[in-house]
């Protein structure tokens, strides 16, 4: 494992087969992939450049700097008549050595990603992330602006490192006359796709404040249709007692 002082920035050595295919093509399938830390909360796959299908990486004129990385010389994705623009990044003179030799593509512009045989989403899993999901008997009640909008004794609760707990209910439990579609999604490495309703309390809007996975990856079946505030953006009381609002990236 490395670390970077000039940035937050560390690496290791992953264990699983990674491939990428672009086009419908595998462009790219390691096993020696490398992760890196270049934010906090998640690590993005560098692949050696030796393991990727000669000819798909063009290199273009373009270049992208990055305080810790140093320098990155960007290369077009290309497959047949399809095209990723500038798509994959080298750090051929990184201050940090492990980057060398080793290509990081924009994980959104690809088609697909595997670890393994399984499909993954988002970005790459974090290898000391975990998600424990327990049965509890616990009394939860979530207020907004005063109001009661949930209330349970049957809630399921989430741990994953880094985050604070999270409370799926029954939905059931939620004030189902308050709430109102969203067309929000977004998407979790570890849970899914998940889909929002906003709430309704009094004449105050509020967006996108639950959650739910209509279907879930398989680690996380077990909040399947349950809901979800978020703790940042309401009052959660727990056996009668008010939680202190956690401070996360979603505050």
């Amino acid at each position: 494992m490395g670390n970077d002082s000039r940035g937050r920035v560390r690496t290791e050595h992953g264990a699983k087969r990674v491939r990428v295919v672009f086009g419908g093509k595998v462009i790219a399938d390691t096993i020696r992939p490398l992760l890196v830390w270049e934010v906090p909360y998640y690590p993005a796959y560098y692949i050696p450049r030796t393991d990727f299908v000669a000819g798909v990486l063009e290199p273009s004129a373009n270049t992208y700097h990055s305080p810790s990385r140093g320098d990155a010389k960007l290369s077009t994705v290309r497959v047949g008549e399809r095209e990723a623009v500038d798509a994959a990044y080298e750090y051929e003179d990184s201050p940090i050595d492990e980057l060398k030799g080793h290509v990081r593509l924009d994980f959104a512009a690809m088609d697909n990603w595997f670890e393994e045989d399984e499909e993954i989403f988002v970005h790459p899993r974090d290898p000391h992330k975990r998600v424990d999901i327990l049965a509890s008997s616990r009394h939860v009640r979530i207020e907004i602006d005063g109001v009661t909008v949930a209330e349970s004794r049957n809630p399921r609760l989430l741990f994953e490192t880094g985050l604070p707990t999270r409370y799926y209910l029954p939905k059931t439990d939620l004030r189902l006359d308050l709430i109102e579609p969203s067309d929000t999604i977004t998407r979790c490495p570890y849970k899914g796709e998940a889909e929002y309703y906003s709430l309704r309390v009094g004449d105050q809007l509020h967006n996108d404040v639950v959650w739910y996975y209509r279907t879930t990856l398989p680690e996380s079946q077990k909040v399947q249709g349950l809901v979800c505030f978020y703790d940042e953006k309401v009052d959660v009381f727990v056996d009668g007692v008010k939680q202190e609002r956690p401070k996360t990236p979603f505050s």
